[in-house]
């Protein structure tokens, strides 16, 4: 079991999840937007794979610059769902660490919402703490990552074990230690 980016071919296990989240696009209109999203290198979907079988999925897009921010990119998470049989096994918490190692290459900011009863739960379990938004059923989350100079500097120490860098754990501990 293992969380990697999906592909193309895993359309048939990632359809099933889709549906279960909750879509009101048809089964050809979403393989379509799936295959765009696939050729479009802002996005990166992951999958927690059983052996074959996509058991959850996770989708992230890399905004690019903001009118505002300049080219301090912005991420946004939009879609973490773990197949509800398989939930509470550690699933979620390997697709989030996924999704932080990945926007730490990419963004100097990672955002999402999450329904405060469903959803919000699970992120400050992770450590992460909700911030109140126009929607107040759906408190804002959000992880900044330390400028793309200083983020380089940190890759190239060593971190975590000795057989290793975990560069999701570290982000994830570089943030708790700051609140």
């Amino acid at each position: 079991m293992s969380v990697r980016r999906v592909t193309p071919d895993d359309w048939d296990e990632l359809w099933p999840l889709l549906q279960g989240f909750g879509t009101e696009l048809g089964e050809a209109e979403a393989r379509s937007v799936f295959a765009e999203l696939m050729g479009d290198p802002r996005w990166a979907i992951f999958g927690y794979d059983d052996g074959g079988r996509l058991l959850g999925y996770a989708a992230v897009q890399n905004y690019g610059p903001h009118l505002r921010a300049g080219r301090r990119h912005q991420g946004r998470l939009h879609d973490l769902y773990v197949d509800p049989t398989q939930r509470r096994t550690g699933i979620g918490r390997a697709l989030v660490a996924a999704v932080v190692e990945w926007a730490a290459t990419q963004v100097r900011w990672l955002e999402w919402q999450a329904h405060h009863e469903r959803a919000a739960p699970f992120y400050e379990h992770l450590g992460y703490k909700g911030l109140p938004c126009p929607q107040p059923d759906y408190p804002t989350f959000e992880i900044e990552f330390a400028p793309a100079a200083a983020r380089r500097a940190v890759l190239q120490e060593p971190l975590g074990e000795p057989d290793g860098i975990d560069v999701a754990a570290e982000l994830i501990r570089g943030r708790e230690d700051e609140r």
